[in-house]
């Protein structure tokens, strides 16, 4: 019998990818007027040698804006952007999917034209939002009125559509780390009493007309789903996760995904009081391809592969300071360290300036 590990080929939907290293979703802010740029393009082109590259969060219409200088999928002028990105990938040989990305409550009426941004219900997170001039305190959002919410589902399906016409292999349904599905999953941020709240069929509502609208265009096994069961992120907690988690794990195995997206719990998670939902019981809840993040290194990496606890592993800060990451592993070659005054903003320092192995 053969072990796998991170160097092992896997097949996923249509396509197979060379090795089980994934390169991780970061936002990176270096998208002028949300439009992805031919220095984005060189970023993921350096990173082309990953199995799968999943790209930064991309707002899927004005209203999931919530950050300075982020990539969107809604206009014509980002569709052409995204264009030379996936075209510089491919060119490598890599694959790359889209992350679908609206931000919800953690936005900033300076995104929206003075307008609050939009939430299951009207709770304030603790903390504060990125503008351009500067951290300003989160407002409290706007609640989304029963009538409005097919029109956010149906942002996404467009978004997916215009992510095809772009080129990529996929896409990715971010509904993790505190953004606007996750916000009507967890009960901490969603305290509506219609057919979206209340019960976690309810509350998983959301994320499930989503899947259905993305995999209506795409077809299940070249869309991805990410979730964050332990995160605290964006002042997010849920009073049953293991029970709220698993239930939205056990809804998607309808859709025949090409992966589920699990967040481990980090350090930050933890240090908030974060309860954490074991990975295992993820794995007993999802029978397809199961996708792990949190930190791993080589040897943690083939060690949740070859223990069947995941399939694959997709890595964050370490794919950011090394565009040969796959070589470097394989070949137990020093690694670059990140440096995280760079991470957001800015220009090729710390973007596309780290060296690769000589």
């Amino acid at each position: 019998m053969t072990t796998n590990d991170l160097f092992t080929p896997i097949e996923i939907g249509p396509y197979t990818f060379s090795n089980r290293i994934f390169m991780a979703p970061m936002t990176r802010c270096r998208a002028p007027e949300n439009i992805p740029t031919s220095l984005m393009a060189t970023y993921y082109e350096q990173r082309g040698t990953a199995g799968l590259i999943i790209t930064e969060g991309s707002q899927v219409s004005p209203q999931g804006v919530g950050y300075p200088a982020t990539p969107g999928i809604h206009s014509e002028a980002q569709v052409e952007g995204w264009k030379v990105v996936t075209n510089a990938v491919h060119e490598k040989g890599g694959h790359i999917f889209l992350q679908l990305w609206h931000t919800g409550r953690v936005s900033h009426p300076d995104h929206h034209g003075g307008e609050p941004p939009v939430a299951p219900s009207a709770i304030a997170p603790k903390g504060e939002a990125a503008t351009y001039e500067g951290m300003k305190p989160f407002v409290t959002p706007r609640a989304l009125e029963p009538d409005e919410i097919p029109g956010v589902v149906e942002q996404y399906r467009q978004a997916a559509e215009n992510a095809k016409e772009a080129g990529f292999d996929g896409v990715e349904i971010h509904g993790a780390n505190g953004y606007l599905p996750d916000q009507f999953l967890r009960d901490v941020s969603n305290k509506r009493t219609d057919a979206y709240g209340g019960s976690v069929e309810n509350r998983a509502r959301f994320h499930l007309e989503i899947t259905e609208a993305v995999t209506a265009v795409w077809g299940g096994g070249k869309v991805g789903m990410r979730l964050s069961p332990s995160g605290a992120f964006n002042d997010m907690s849920d009073s049953d996760p293991v029970t709220t988690f698993t239930y939205l794990a056990g809804e998607l195995n309808r859709f025949d995904l090409a992966y589920l997206h699990i967040v481990n719990a980090l350090e930050r998670d933890i240090r908030h009081g974060s309860t954490v939902v074991p990975p295992f019981r993820l794995r007993e809840a999802y029978k397809g391809v199961l996708l792990i993040n949190g930190g791993y290194d080589k040897t943690s990496g083939n060690e949740v592969i070859a223990g069947g606890m995941a399939d694959a592993v997709s890595f964050g800060q370490l794919y950011i300071a090394n565009p040969d990451l796959v070589k470097r592993l394989e070949t137990d070659a020093p690694l670059n360290t990140p440096d995280p005054s760079t991470f957001y903003g800015g220009g090729e320092k710390g973007y596309t300036d780290y060296p690769f192995q000589e």
